[in-house]
């Protein structure tokens, strides 16, 4: 018989059971960490909810839906027409091309798949549609539910200058800056003189750390003016900017909080966000280790009375600068489920997602104050595919062409949206996904993402793994001293990869002296158990090592470690030969501007015949919807330019070459 015929309630339980397998192998999360989505057979909600988002976060409202017994309807561009949400949800509509213009943010096309699939609410995720009013607007006018706040709440937090103001009446903590639109550059760099530098610009409309710049002096004023309304309207379709006071070295601290429609709120604690680069974060923890119990109250107090004064009734997040003396300033709130909300599930046992559908739906919440807990501490390592060595994290693009979550390690949650073979291209946000460990004590949470990152196998594609390991094995990192700097002050000159030690060194080659020994007994048929001692190191292989897994287990003078990594190991005579191989002359880049990452051209200021002075901008890519200058390395004059405004140029693709 077909779905549409069943009834709702058994339509319910046969989608719980169809996914529960799936729910089992992708998110649920071992001993501790597990969180409850404890639906009432008697709480009726919605049949079918459209998911107007993609990748992981499309992913991870579907689970909470099919354990609800709830029909999902995914929307996707044309290149994602094979994607992991689109495969699990029950219906997919396909609503444009790729540009997210096109599709994702194409309201018209997401209204008609509403239409057509007769989805009774609509859930957008976070980012592209998720805190634009207009789409609520719509959807209400249809008799369609809004997952979120009302239009009210949008329109109240949506916009930082009117949200400062609220926040202000609400006896909320604030930033000193000018309570306005700044509409010129010399505006922009009036205002800023006035406030006294550093200075913050940043998308009145803005979030995830799109369309924001930090200035210093005037001229960073203008460029950051320039930038951020050409990356807001990108992003968010309006490029109006507004300046505040830049707080130097602060803490990024945010309260989860959860509203009804019926004047209920609450706040959930905190989540720790300070790790960051490009003003998006990396690494978040909860709770934090700096915020005691009266300043996690005080803050938490506040962010409910926010909520309170715009009516908001959802899953929001209030962000705050908390500086070293526990003084904490309002930042900004967000209309909708953050990107790290996984962490404070782990320690509440909280279903952030069923709650928002519970209350769109118009049942008060089930919760009091007394009743949220912290139980244990997580951390979430968001994993993109960028290129940690430049800038802590540039875009790459390619194909997953091996793909292995740690889901069989204890207290590891992975919540994503891809799998082998899925592509990361350049239209969309490089992230592979969000990588999170919990443990009954902050040290056990550490020590399992070690393990989870050095379990996690990704190929294909460049990808931060290792600058997030360097991150949470940090002391500065270890004991809590951190900051939104850490990244330039721990890096200064850049991320450079772990850097070995001797004894390392030493394990490492003895490693890999145990590798070859293994395969070479291998293909002479005899049983592997190999114990393989250099000086001062003793590595020891079991016989069930299998050289085809791209994960080694084996024991280091007694220490059990995880490997993964590529070796060539030369004879002696082939090793000699190597040293008269000639070596690839370095390019002299000063000469020669090439693309960093893969993107398109936006825009390209000089042309041949044009003299330039060093640090003069060249040229502009987007990638991601983040864009990047580049400058020229000398004073020199244009030879040829190689790209036009609108191209699309990979990485390392010859831009501008100077004389």
């Amino acid at each position: 018989m077909a779905a549409h015929r069943l009834s709702p309630s058994l339509n319910r339980l046969l989608l719980a059971g169809k996914y529960a397998s799936f729910w089992t192998r992708c998110c649920a999360v071992h001993g501790y960490a597990q969180y409850s989505t404890a639906c009432s057979p008697n709480e009726k909600t919605f049949d079918k909810i459209l998911i107007a988002n993609r990748g992981e976060i499309a992913c991870r409202v579907m689970k909470t839906c099919h354990k609800m017994g709830i029909q999902t309807v995914a929307v996707h561009s044309d290149v994602d027409a094979s994607a992991v949400h689109v495969k699990m949800a029950n219906e997919a509509v396909c609503v444009g091309p790729a540009p997210t213009s096109k599709s994702y943010l194409n309201m018209d096309a997401i209204m008609d798949a509403v239409r057509a699939t007769g989805a009774q609410a609509v859930h957008p995720g976070y980012g592209f549609l998720s805190e634009n009013k207009e789409f609520a607007k719509r959807l209400a006018a249809e008799g369609v539910a809004f997952i979120g706040p009302d239009t009210y709440a949008l329109q109240a937090m949506g916009d930082k200058i009117e949200s400062k103001l609220i926040a202000k009446a609400a006896t909320v903590n604030t930033i000193p800056g000018y309570d306005g639109v700044v509409k010129t550059v010399e505006e922009a760099v009036k205002i800023s003189q006035d406030i006294g530098y550093p200075v913050m610009i940043k998308a009145s409309a803005g979030g995830g750390g799109k369309g924001m710049r930090i200035a210093w002096n005037d001229e960073e004023t203008r460029e950051g003016f320039r930038f951020s309304s050409q990356e807001a309207a990108s992003s968010f379709g309006d490029d109006r900017l507004l300046i505040e006071k830049f707080i130097d070295n602060p803490r990024h601290i945010e309260i989860q909080v959860l509203a009804d429609k019926h004047g209920n709120a609450l706040w959930l604690n905190e989540r720790e966000c300070s790790i960051q680069r490009r003003n998006q974060k990396v690494v978040e923890e909860a709770p934090s280790t700096f915020l005691d119990a009266a300043t996690r109250r005080a803050m938490g107090e506040q962010a409910v009375q926010l909520a309170k004064a715009v009516q908001y009734s959802s899953a929001g997040t209030v962000e705050f600068l908390v500086d070293s003396n526990k003084n904490f300033y309002f930042l900004e709130m967000n209309t909708r489920l953050q990107v790290e909300h996984p962490i404070t599930e782990c320690i509440t046992g909280l279903d952030l997602v069923e709650q928002m559908i519970r209350v769109a739906k118009g049942y008060k919440l089930q919760h009091k104050q007394e009743d949220i807990p912290i139980n244990g501490w997580a951390i979430e390592s968001r994993v993109y595919a960028e290129d940690p060595y430049k800038s802590f994290g540039l875009p790459s693009i390619g194909r997953l062409s091996r793909y292995q979550e740690p889901l069989n390690l204890s207290n590891v949650r992975v919540d994503s949206g891809i799998q082998e073979g899925s592509d990361i291209s350049i239209y969309y946000d490089p992230m592979i996904s969000k990588l999170v460990t919990y443990g009954a004590t902050r040290a056990e949470a550490l020590a399992s993402m070690e393990d989870a990152l050095d379990n996690y196998v990704i190929r294909g594609v460049t990808h931060n793994i290792s600058l997030l390991r360097e991150i949470i094995t940090h002391p500065r990192f270890i004991s809590g001293d951190i900051s939104t700097n850490f990244l330039p002050e721990v890096y200064p000159d850049g991320f450079k990869g772990h850097q070995l030690e001797a004894d390392s060194r030493r394990e490492l080659l003895a490693a890999a002296a145990a590798l070859h020994i293994t395969a070479q007994l291998r293909s002479q048929r005899r049983a592997p158990s190999v114990a393989t001692r250099c000086p001062c190191v003793k590595v020891e292989v079991d016989g069930q090592w299998n050289l085809a897994s791209p994960l080694l287990p084996l024991a280091i003078n007694g220490t059990h470690r995880m490997l993964q990594f590529k070796v060539r190991v030369l004879s002696k005579l082939a090793a000699q030969l190597n040293s008269y191989m000639p070596e690839k002359v370095p390019e002299d880049t000063s000469s020669l501007l090439r693309s960093p990452m893969p993107g398109a051209v936006v825009t390209v200021s000089v042309k041949p015949g044009d003299s330039v002075a060093e640090g003069q901008e060249i040229c502009v890519i987007e990638a991601m919807k983040m864009q990047n200058s580049l400058t020229a390395a000398r004073q020199a004059k244009v030879k040829s330019v190689h790209c036009k405004p609108g191209e699309t140029v990979g990485e390392g693709d010859l831009l501008v070459e100077l004389e």
